[in-house]
């Protein structure tokens, strides 16, 4: 498998970096769909390292545009297995990343976006070595009937979805906030009345907290 490349940004600090975040696109779209999240987010966190991977595979329903995997297919076990190949390409992005920035195991954040937010669930839940947070925009819990036995850790959950989106129903993040609750991992969410199937500046504002108090610990260690 052929490693995940895409835009970064940071540090904005001009130092050294001292964190990573990862962005996840959604399905059709790429790594420069969410990377203006990273001057957005900088502001709070200008010491990390902003990077938005193109997903591994090309977007088989059109022409242009990646995909963490196929939604061709909508039966669960078929969306199990695909989310399992894509987690494998992100944990290898990830591990690398870290290692090519000189960062501790644990340095990180994940966040994604429809199908990059589902991405970042299943495979921020299932590591080794957790990441500080996990920022789900606009997603869903793949595969939440194997959460209990796979669950390598409890990090810090962002749920945050518009109430009114056409695309991946609202009543998916409050699914997976159920289920999450129930495996004791702590999560905050965010419901956004009248927002469809996107990230409002309540959103964002919400994300960037988030990611601020994930890495507090750090910022008084230092």
């Amino acid at each position: 498998m052929a490693m995940l490349d895409g835009p970064r940004f940071g540090p904005a600090s001009g130092e050294a970096p001292k964190r990573l975040v990862v962005l996840c696109h959604g399905v059709g779209a790429d790594g420069n769909d969410l990377i203006d999240l990273g001057p957005y987010w900088s502001r709070a966190m200008p010491d990390a390292v902003y990077v938005s991977p193109h997903a591994p595979e090309p977007y088989d329903m059109a022409p242009i545009g990646r995909q963490w995997f196929s939604i061709g297919n909508l039966d669960p076990a078929t969306l199990g297995n695909g989310v399992r190949r894509a987690r494998a390409a992100l944990d290898g992005f990830i591990d690398a990343e870290l290692a090519r920035l000189g960062l501790p195991d644990d340095a990180y954040a994940l966040a994604g976006f429809s199908q990059g937010a589902m991405t970042v669930l299943f495979t921020g839940l299932r590591r080794t070595t957790k990441p500080r947070a996990i920022l789900a925009y606009s997603g869903a819990l793949i595969a939440p009937e194997s959460l209990g036995a796979e669950l390598a850790g409890r990090p810090p959950v962002l749920l945050v979805h518009g109430e009114a989106d056409e695309v991946v129903p609202v009543s998916r993040s409050r699914d997976a906030e159920t289920v999450l609750r129930a495996n004791e991992v702590p999560v905050q969410s965010l419901y956004v009345p009248k927002l469809g199937h996107g990230i409002d500046e309540s959103g964002l504002s919400a994300g960037a907290l988030f990611l601020q108090r994930a890495f507090a610990s750090d910022a008084l260690a230092s």
